[in-house]
């Protein structure tokens, strides 16, 4: 009997802390999904009024546990689909625009892309992880001096053709590896190569970035480094922060929101210092 009744004891004791350790996870699988949705969203609503988005989905899927190269990857897959509902609003530009020249930035969109995921999916875990901080940085003060940038860039002299396609190259291969400020490289290159109208270069700004997210996108879902679950939760309730955010912008300055990606920006970008 007393051996029945040890043998008793310690099952009740194993099966209470078995279920303590599922409710545990079940708490803690919840509160990751709450963070990053909040992200999400958030994200969503800057990305409809200022850009940005990325320096909140791109740390808070680090802070529940993503490592850094598929966190990056995920966020570009959350953040992708909003390109294309902005790219619609400047469908009359992107449509008046020469087709060979178009076509010219869209063939490099796809090349760049790729080659960007390739070459983060060939970087070193701990190599990104050093390098991240700076990216952020980087991105953060892209979009503070995007005015200035774009003015400093702004030529009206004839661009080399090989000068262009580098260039353009380039742009696109940052955004296919970090896409952080991409949307203000983007409007500089333009501005250095003789755009005027704000208007087009908006709009070839975003379905550039929507054809380069897609290339790199579908790169890093081929090496299977996208963590699908989080990707799916991100996607939905940013598309739903971009329908508030295109009714907050009616409401909200511009420089407020600015000012708030600005900060948030340099808070990310001190935290991954002081993690590295």
């Amino acid at each position: 009997m007393p051996l029945t009744s040890t043998s008793c004891s310690m099952n009740y004791m194993l099966s209470s802390i078995f279920s303590h350790c599922q409710r545990t996870i079940t708490w803690w699988a919840m509160l990751d999904i709450t963070i990053i949705a909040i992200a999400a969203f958030f994200a969503g609503i800057l990305n409809a009024i200022a850009g940005g988005g990325s320096f909140l989905t791109f740390p808070a899927l680090v802070f529940v546990g993503v490592p850094p190269i598929p966190a990056n990857a995920t966020s570009a897959v959350a953040v992708f689909p909003g390109y294309l509902s902005s790219a619609a609003g400047f469908l009359a530009e992107i449509r008046d625009f020469h087709r060979r020249e178009l076509y010219f930035f869209l063939g490099l969109s796809v090349l760049g892309g790729v080659l960007g995921a390739v070459l983060l999916l060939v970087t070193p875990s701990e190599v990104f992880s050093f390098i991240v901080p700076w990216l952020l940085l980087l991105a953060t003060l892209l979009f503070a001096f995007d005015k200035k940038i774009r003015a400093w860039a702004k030529s009206d002299e004839h661009v080399n053709p090989v000068g262009k396609t580098a260039a353009t190259l380039a742009v696109t291969t940052y955004g296919g590896y970090f896409n952080g400020g991409l949307g203000i490289v983007l409007l500089s290159l333009f501005s250095g190569l003789g755009f005027r109208d704000m208007n087009l270069m908006n709009g070839l700004k975003n379905i550039l970035s929507f054809i380069l997210s897609g290339a790199s996108v579908a790169t890093f879902l081929i090496a299977g480094i996208v963590y699908l679950k989080e990707a799916s939760i991100m996607m939905i309730v940013a598309a739903l922060g971009g329908y508030v955010g295109a009714k907050i912008s009616r409401k909200l300055p511009v420089s407020v929101i600015r000012t708030i990606v600005i900060v948030v920006g340099l808070g990310m970008t001190l935290i991954f210092f002081v993690q590295t």
